[in-house]
């Protein structure tokens, strides 16, 4: 039986594009840069050396070669402590080569979302990430049904479509 592909393993032979969905307001509370952030520590983006690491390393690989790597976040306002520290290093996925966009939970009532946060690879793969309720990494479960792929996508796009651009957008 063959073992199913990861998720760095998907990004390493993707071409085309990688799209991920993040919703929760709150992830694993025992991250080590969660807690250094909460004693006061903050990056310097001048030195990459500090905080450059093997998932920017396979993020900037990934949009070297052409690939499209897209994140949207639906955020609850006043955002939660965890998303003011994820908005601050952002610079460091954008300096990887992603893309990201911030949506209000606000402006996302009328849109069809699914009950998980995922990557989307190559509009082929879903890979669905599965959290505790205290936000604690549970598993991943990869999908390739059709219907859930369009399902996701499609969600994907109607987000990105009225989030606003990292560069753009303000915490409230």
């Amino acid at each position: 039986m063959t073992a199913a592909p990861t998720l760095e393993d998907l990004l390493q032979t993707c071409t085309q594009s990688a799209l991920h969905l993040e919703m929760r307001d709150g992830y694993m509370r025992d991250d080590p840069l969660l807690a250094r952030w909460l004693n006061g520590h903050r990056d310097d983006p001048a030195d990459r050396l500090s905080w450059w690491n093997p998932w920017l390393q396979l993020i900037h690989e990934t949009t070297a070669r052409g690939v499209e790597v897209r994140r949207a976040r639906v955020v609850s306002e006043p955002v939660s402590e965890y998303i003011r520290f994820e908005y601050e290093i952002t610079f460091r996925n954008v300096v990887s080569g992603e893309q990201i966009r911030w949506l209000p939970r606000r402006q996302a009532t009328d849109l069809a979302l699914p009950g998980n946060d995922f990557w989307l690879i190559d509009g082929q793969y879903l890979v669905v990430h599965h959290f505790s309720g205290e936000g604690d990494f549970v598993d991943d479960e990869i999908s390739t049904d059709p219907q859930t792929l369009k399902l996701c996508n499609s969600a994907f796009e109607a987000v990105w479509e009225r989030a606003v651009p990292h560069e753009d957008f303000r915490l409230h």
